[in-house]
């Protein structure tokens, strides 16, 4: 299945990922911790560092020239003002939005395959001082247990977020014997995605369930506060915005075509989407309007599934390079673990053993539900136009492709063939296959993966239009 998302595609692009990282491109575990990065190289040579994002949504510069250079990994000193890219804080979330500027530092270090010393800014802290003389740490808040959000459910461990960084640290598990270059675009877009986003969305979780118990003042306890530390994760301060998903919602929107026009400078719709509804999900908040709060949560999740998918149909269609396909893979692996947890329950399949094809039934109960594809002849569908194929009246979705006896006999009892009906999490899994970073068979092919994320937009109400062109 073809969607808009493809429409003009070109064979590369160069305004984005015009160099590999500067660390040797042959397996490592070179770690040179007594080298001091310059501020200036910050991110620079990432293969996700396009000079045409190189702008926070407020217009300040976060492409690391601004960085201040006593910072030895490259972060920016924040001035810490009220107000980070259009959104004005009801309480101090300063110690967390410091923690930006240790991924700033953590993306250096890994540029330079200085493993050790990006694994200590990320495991011991460097820029969020609190009260005892401790850090807080990007580390503490992807190992720990019990966060709201769907990472840990979805893989089933406890500190799931802090398991794939540290795979990615450390050249183990699914970075098992990968290139310096692989793992710098691991921990680089791992820690700045996938972790961000979880924190994020845990935040925003947290305030809405204080808010449903009556907390709802601006306060440490409040539930105003917990969300300042979502937008604090997300966006972060201005200086450092650069080495976070904003960032990473930017460019795609430079690929996709889908930018929109503000007082700050054109940003990406998802970007715009987003600060509207944390801005007025904080408003919400504090006026006790759940709609409000609740509705606004989610159109962050809608976008940032909207972004990411942009994300993995950009590098999973660039993996036919001839000289970075195995980078082009990594950040592609890295993306789709950032909405792998909020995306894969509705790639769900059923197999037609008369076309050997799939069709998607989103978040199915059971295997049960493949039983229940039949066809229609002038069927009525929410008082829409008549409708004529195979459709699934349990799953609400269509079967395409087929005729009226491939329909109603394709999907029954497992054919000869032995091929089982139900595939759960199907899509999920061909990603999976797609973005396996130990199987080089996968690398020089261009992979269209619209297919398996077009059940998880209809889930959210993403169309064509959200995800845009990539050229």
């Amino acid at each position: 299945m073809l969607m808009a998302a493809f429409a003009g595609c070109v064979a590369d692009d160069t305004s984005d990922d015009t160099s590999t990282s500067t660390a040797d491109t042959s397996t490592s575990t070179s770690d040179s911790t007594n080298s001091t990065a310059d501020s200036s190289s910050s991110d620079s040579s990432s293969s996700d560092s396009s000079s045409s994002d190189s702008s926070s949504s407020d217009g300040s510069s976060s492409d690391g020239s601004s960085s201040d250079s006593s910072s030895s990994g490259g972060a920016a000193v924040s001035t810490m003002d009220s107000e980070d890219g259009g959104y004005t804080y009801a309480s101090n979330v300063d110690n967390h939005r410091s923690l930006m500027a240790d991924m700033c530092d953590i993306k250096t270090y890994a540029s330079n395959a200085q493993w050790t010393a990006a694994k200590d800014v990320y495991q011991n802290g460097k820029n969020a001082p609190k009260s005892d003389g401790s850090y807080r740490t990007l580390a503490g808040f992807a190992a720990a247990t019990g966060k709201q959000h769907n990472y840990d459910a979805y893989y089933g461990m406890n500190g799931s977020v802090d398991a794939h960084i540290m795979a990615a640290l450390d050249g183990t598990g699914d970075f098992a014997n990968t290139s310096d270059t692989v793992r710098y675009q691991g921990v680089a877009k791992l820690t700045a995605n996938m972790a961000m986003v979880a924190y994020t969305i845990h935040e925003l979780n947290t305030a809405v369930n204080k808010a449903e118990a009556g907390n709802w003042e601006n306060n440490d306890s409040g539930a105003p506060h917990n969300w300042d530390e979502g937008w604090a994760f997300f966006h972060g301060p201005d200086e450092n915005v650069g080495c976070g998903p904003v960032s990473t919602l930017n460019k795609r929107a430079n690929d996709f075509g889908t930018k929109t026009n503000t007082s700050f400078g054109d940003v990406a719709n998802t970007t715009h989407a987003i600060t509207d509804a944390m801005v007025g999900g904080l408003a919400a908040l504090q006026t006790n309007d759940s709609t409000g709060y609740n509705d606004a949560g989610g159109v962050v999740v809608k976008n940032v599934i909207i972004a990411y998918s942009q994300a993995v149909l950009k590098y999973t269609y660039k993996m036919d390079s001839t000289t970075d396909a195995a980078k082009y893979q990594a950040e592609g692996y890295a993306f789709w673990k950032t909405i792998e947890a909020y995306a894969a329950d509705y790639t769900d399949a059923c197999y037609n053993n008369k076309t050997h094809t799939m069709a998607y039934v989103g978040d199915a109960a059971d295997s049960t539900v493949c039983d229940n594809f039949a066809w229609y002849t002038d069927f009525s569908m929410g008082g829409g136009p008549a409708f004529t194929g195979c459709y699934n009246v349990v799953s609400h979705t269509v079967a395409t492709g087929v005729n009226e006896s491939q329909c109603n006999d394709g999907f029954g009892a497992v054919g000869s063939t032995g091929m089982p009906m139900y595939y759960n999490n199907y899509g999920a899994s061909q990603m999976n296959e797609v973005l396996d970073l130990t199987d080089a068979t996968q690398l020089g092919t261009s992979y269209d993966v619209s297919a398996w994320l077009a059940p998880v937009w209809a889930h959210y109400g993403i169309t064509s239009d959200d995800i845009g062109s990539y050229s």
